[in-house]
This record gives structure tokens, sequence and C-alpha cells, in this order.
């Protein structure tokens, strides 16, 4: 009885303080079960469901920072979520997310940013009355990588035509769903096919440059020793 009561007043004091988020699970395309990846992995549904933003005072995180790899974006944020109303939401409609899972996204309406679930909290040291009510996921600014996204929510179906890079995205489709090529079997694309739209931090056409300048394909064969043109 206490458990219940204690649950109820957690759930309305998240439906009072929280937000409406999106909750989005990961399909596995093709697991790696060796590394634990998946380079086909997308996201076909989308749960709306009610949260609590733990970081009030903004994003945690290492922020953003200049790395060897480029720019950077470590913003991250933690939200809760009553384990009832994810079982009720969620759970009963996935046999194979009986809890919140690390990989999943949580789309966050406010700020329009899509976060990916890190860690979650599933089994903390305290257990109120003996019984867990929430979820706590420390979530991090989703990292886009061409995953295909058909939730039927416009806001996050958006994410894959805005910043995917697969040319198949581009591609000229006839009546029978056949990407149309030219003479030497390339893609016919639309123009928005743009490398330095697409991605402003793409330097391929730099990296040519310089290479240009230490290669020499004009006259022969850079690594050949035999001398032959």
């Amino acid at each position: 009885m206490e458990q219940r009561l204690l649950e109820d007043l957690i759930i309305e004091s998240i439906r009072i303080y929280g937000e409406d988020v999106y909750y989005i699970p990961r399909r596995l395309g093709n697991k790696d079960e060796v590394y634990g990846a998946d380079d086909i992995s997308y996201f076909d549904r989308a749960y709306s469901v009610e949260m609590y933003i733990n970081s009030i005072d903004g994003f945690s995180g290492d922020g953003s920072f200049f790395s060897k790899f480029g720019l950077e974006i470590r913003d991250q944020v933690i939200f809760t979520v009553a384990q009832r109303i994810f079982d009720e939401e969620i759970a009963q409609y996935e046999d194979n997310i009986p809890r919140a899972r690390e990989g999943d996204l949580i789309y966050f309406p406010l700020n329009e940013k899509c976060f990916q679930i890190k860690y979650v909290n599933n089994k903390p040291i305290f257990y109120q009355l003996g019984a867990l009510q929430v979820y706590e996921m420390t979530c991090e600014l989703f990292e886009y990588s061409n995953e295909q996204f058909t939730t039927g929510i416009p806001e996050i179906d958006r994410l894959q035509k805005d910043f995917s890079t697969d040319i198949l995205d581009y591609g000229v489709i006839t009546e029978d769903d056949f990407y149309l090529v030219d003479e030497d079997g390339d893609y016919i694309v639309s123009e928005k096919y743009n490398m330095d739209i697409i991605d402003p931090m793409n330097d391929d056409k730099y990296i040519q440059q310089e290479s240009d300048q230490i290669l020499d394909w004009s006259q022969r064969d850079p690594f050949s020793e035999s001398g032959q043109y």
C-alpha cells in the first residue's frame, strides 16, 4: 500500500514538473556479436512519455571541444521516468524492452534535440520502501551516422533528411523503386546532394588538393621503382 502511494506521488510529480518527450527504441539490423555493434540500426517507432529533467541548470558533461577528430559536442542530460509509466506506455508494446535501454534515443521537443541513452541507473543502492519506482537515464547528444528514421514524427524523421550523407537518400527513384544511374554506373542525385552543405566540416577537397601536390600521377607511377613511364 505504501509503495503504491509513493509511486503515485512520483508519477504525479513528474506530470506536474516534467516534460513530454519521445522514447525511440533502436532496432538492430545486423548486429556484430563480436564487437557488439550494428552498422545498419534503424528507428521506426516513437512513444510519447512524461519524463523529469534532472539537469535543471543546463547541460552537463564535457560540453563542446576540439579533439583530433574535430569539433565534438558532449552535452549530457539526465531524464527520469516512472517505472510504471514506462511499462504502460512502452514495455507492453515492445516484447524485448522490459526496461529503459542503453542505445535507445530520447527526443526532447523543448530544444528539438535528440539524445542517446548512455547509462540507465536501474539498480540504485537504496530502494525506497523496498521497490524501484523510477529509471534514471544519463543521455548524451546523439551523433547521427546514417541510421534510418521512419517513426512517423516529422520532427524526428527530419534528422535523416538533414544530416544523412548516404547518396541513396538523394537518388532519383523510378515508379518501380529503382535508382537511376548514368552511363558510368553512377547514381543520379538531386541538386541537394552537396557535401559542402550536408557536412560543413567536410574537408575532402582540401585533402585531395594537398595529396595532389605530393603525388604526381600525370607522368608515371610514383610508387614504381622500375623507372618506366
